[in-house]
Formats: structure tokens, sequence, C-alpha cells
């Protein structure tokens, strides 16, 4: 099995905040990420797709097709845009790096599925898949998500802390 990552970069503003709390409250829970004027950073995306490689072209997925991908679904919805309220996909979800991370890599599915892929192993060009996604948001913090199978684990453990605070 081999992996190949694109890096792309995109600068983007945004706020963590809960609107049911004043200024006040949300500076205590979020920090200075909660600024009313909001702040911008510049991020680096690195989107990894894993196969193997065919005999006769050498490869498992074209890499211009990858960036395609990439800039069409991702680079030119976020570039100079306001997270909390230019982008529909973002709508009514916190703009924290985990919640990003998952719905950036919910973009690149969509045109994968056109392609023929099914839902839990996109299908990218001969076997490819969707592998890894990693957001830096800034050079000492960053995400890594693989996925459903990430989506399904939070899920049970959000899901036994619950039961376990009733």
């Amino acid at each position: 099995m081999t992996c190949l990552t694109r890096r792309e970069q995109y600068s983007a503003a945004h706020r963590m905040f809960r609107p049911e709390l004043s200024d006040e409250e949300n500076m205590i829970v979020c920090g200075k990420c909660s600024n009313h004027l909001w702040h911008t950073h510049n991020y680096l995306l690195m989107v990894a797709v894993k196969g193997e490689p065919h005999t006769a072209t050498g490869y498992f997925i074209n890499a211009t097709r990858h960036k395609e991908i990439m800039k069409d679904r991702v680079i030119v919805k976020f570039d100079k845009k306001n997270m909390n309220l230019k982008m529909d996909f973002m709508t009514d979800k916190a703009a924290t790096g985990k919640k990003l991370a998952i719905t950036i890599w919910d973009e690149p599915e969509i045109p994968l599925a056109e392609e023929g892929a099914t839902p839990h192993c996109v299908r990218m060009e001969e076997g490819a898949t969707l592998h890894c996604m990693r957001m830096e948001e800034t050079e000492n913090n960053y995400v890594e998500y693989y996925g459903e199978l990430w989506k399904n684990l939070m899920t049970a453990a959000e899901s036994c802390l619950t039961a376990t605070t009733r």
C-alpha cells in the first residue's frame, strides 16, 4: 500500500463562540479565539490517498485530479473567507479545528462518490481511497482525521460519557 499526499494552503477567518453566551462568557470558554472581531489563520491542508500502484501506469491516482478536487472542493471555498459567515457547509457548525477537519473530509468525498465510490471506501482511481487529512492551524496545532471510522469512534465515546454522567 502506498500513500500520495497533496498539500495546499489557504487563509480564513473564524470565531469560536456560542451565540447564547455573552462576549465575556465566550472569552472564559473559548479564550482569545472568541474575539468578536474574528481572527485569521494561514492553514496548511494535507490530504493523503492510498492505493496499490497500477502495473501499467505506476500510479493509483492521477496527481492532477487529486489537486483539482482539493482546489475546487476546499481551497476555493475557504481561501480569504470568514468560515462562520461565508461557507454554506459550515452553517450551524462550531468553527473548531476538529469540526473543520470532519467537514473538509466530507467535501472531497462528493465528487469522488460521483465517480463510482462506495460510501466507506472512496474510489479515486483504480483502488485509491481517501486515507488521512491533516490540517495545520498553527505551526504547533494540527488535527488529523481518518474519516468515518473516527467519526463513529467519537460518537461512541460521547455516548459512553453521556451514559456515565447520568
